[in-house]
């Protein structure tokens, strides 16, 4: 298992210093307003998008800068002019102009240029050696609606958008809670991007949180632009095909995790929320699971960890069979699969990659293209090839079926990044059947359950409830018990409390400790 652990493990953190940002030297504001003016252009290498202009204070010579690219003009006139005009006329002292201006002073020159930046306005005024920052970003949101990619059928249908503020608007709405914690890092050399830690203080176990921050503070990289960038930087395993985080933009499903004792990464400009640490059947789990009475979301819950194994197998037993074990094909269908097979010019491995390299790029260009065009080059040309290539000889009518229930098992899962891991493994699982037939599946398989055991996300096992067994945490593994018997949580994230309030096993398990 250490064998497996070394060959996809290629993360440097264990072995590297924790890098740091580079840190500016202060900069005192100085009563010359000309003076500060020329340092923030000089520092902004004369941009054509900083503005500025001088303002009419009574009693006092001020000029104010902003970047026009950044800041909204409507806000301008209404938190800065007006503000100024109402007072213009009249013997009303400085601090009251402020105050009805909502500014904030600042006396470090290289702060407010980052302020500056991030699209605040800055006052300055002669003989001062403070100037005043006043908010007035633009901002361009799209509504929250329901993320195109994790629909419900029921539920809550609202999804993250590209606004930090608003997705933690979203996620404290629902947790009405002192105990969540928001910490602020800014990633990137050159990108600064504004990212936050999400978690229940009460909850979340100290050590995975001491673990993510010393992994978000050894990122050592100039471009970090959303939650996608910095999930290779802090996953245990990033030559693993399996991914090790899960992306969400439901925040249903992020308020969902924290309670379970897990943590959420959130960044500015990304509707994508991280949660970790997660399971290989964490995955396979849907917001839908939990709408649904229990009967129905267990059931769904299997149809999708069947769709696994069959994304997976399916073609690689087809493969075996025709191959090397026709034995087991009952006698009814033996002779059709045979006329159906034999005039096919090349092994079924080969007919099996053709469909299946097919399939893919028929999925890519449904996805490139626009919508209706998408939706129709997916549809025609797939009956068009299939059609086609079974008239002319390349591949049998077996086959087609074969591929066709193993791209729709691939698009069960409610994951993306899963999904794409699945339709990648079949590929070696489908070379090991070419080559020596079921005992190829079974080594293929084996290799992969070795991997998965093996895995680790932020010290919880991957493979979990499975490996380690646990069979408490079963009753929400494959199958999904009622809601009243789901009294305590899952021990995967090793949360501070196991035990569920409010539910009747409360008084049996108030004591436990997480492993």
């Amino acid at each position: 298992m250490g064998f497996f652990q070394k060959m996809f493990s290629n993360n440097p953190r264990k072995s590297s210093s924790i890098s740091k940002m580079p840190v500016l030297t202060p900069q005192p504001l100085l009563p010359n307003i000309q003076e500060n003016i020329n340092y923030v252009k000089e520092a902004l290498f004369h941009t054509d998008d900083l503005i500025h202009q001088t303002l009419s204070i009574p009693g006092y010579n001020s000029e104010f800068l902003f970047l026009y690219s950044m800041c909204d003009q409507k806000k301008i006139r209404d938190e800065i002019l007006k503000p100024i005009s109402d007072h213009r006329h009249l013997d009303q002292e400085l601090k009251e102009i402020l105050i009805d201006m909502r500014a904030n002073k600042h006396d470090d020159l290289e702060n407010v240029i980052d302020l500056l930046v991030k699209g605040n306005a800055v006052l300055f005024i002669e003989g001062f050696t403070e100037c005043y920052v006043i908010e007035v970003r633009s901002s361009h949101e799209r509504n929250v609606a329901e993320p195109s990619n994790e629909k419900t059928v029921e539920g809550s249908h609202a999804g993250f958008v590209e606004s930090l503020t608003i997705n933690l608007q979203l996620v404290r709405k629902h947790i009405e809670n002192r105990n969540l914690v928001v910490r602020r890092y800014k990633l990137g050399k050159q990108t600064r991007a504004e990212t936050v830690l999400i978690y229940l203080n009460n909850l979340a176990n100290p050590e995975l949180i001491d673990e993510i921050n010393e992994r978000l503070r050894s990122i050592n990289a100039d471009n970090i632009t959303s939650t996608e960038f910095i999930e290779e930087y802090i996953e245990d395993t990033s030559l693993s095909p399996f991914p090790q985080l899960l992306h969400t933009e439901r925040p249903d499903r992020v308020i969902a995790n924290l309670l379970e004792g897990r943590a959420a990464l959130l960044a500015e400009g990304s509707p994508t929320a991280l949660l970790m640490p997660v399971t290989f059947f964490s995955f396979y789990q849907s917001p839908d699971d939990y709408y649904f009475r229990s009967f129905s979301g267990s059931f769904i819950r299997f149809i999708r960890i069947v769709s696994f194994v069959i994304a997976i197998c399916l073609p690689a037993y087809y493969i075996a069979v025709v191959s090397f074990h026709y034995e087991v094909i009952p006698q009814d269908l033996l002779l059709p699969i045979k006329s159906s097979i034999e005039h096919i010019p090349y092994p079924p491995i080969l007919e099996a990659l053709f469909m299946e390299l097919t399939i893919e790029l028929l999925r890519e260009a449904g996805i490139r293209l626009p919508g209706p065009v998408g939706q129709t080059i997916g549809i025609v040309g797939g009956l068009v090839i299939g059609d086609a290539v079974i008239k002319a000889g390349l591949v049998s009518n077996a086959m087609i079926i074969v591929v066709a229930l193993t791209a729709i098992s691939s698009f069960v899962v409610p994951s993306h990044e899963m999904s794409s891991s699945v339709r990648i493994l079949r590929f070696p699982v489908m070379i090991g059947a070419s080559l020596f037939g079921f005992f190829g599946i079974v080594y293929s398989l084996m290799m992969i359950l070795i991997h998965l055991c093996s895995l680790h996300s932020f010290g919880t096992p991957y493979f979990a409830p499975v490996a380690p067994f646990r069979l408490k945490d079963w009753k929400d593994m494959i199958i999904r018990f009622p809601q009243w018997k789901l009294n305590q949580r899952s021990n995967d994230p090793a949360p501070q409390k196991l035990s569920q309030e409010g539910y009747s096993g409360e008084g049996h398990h108030g004591d436990d400790q997480a492993e």
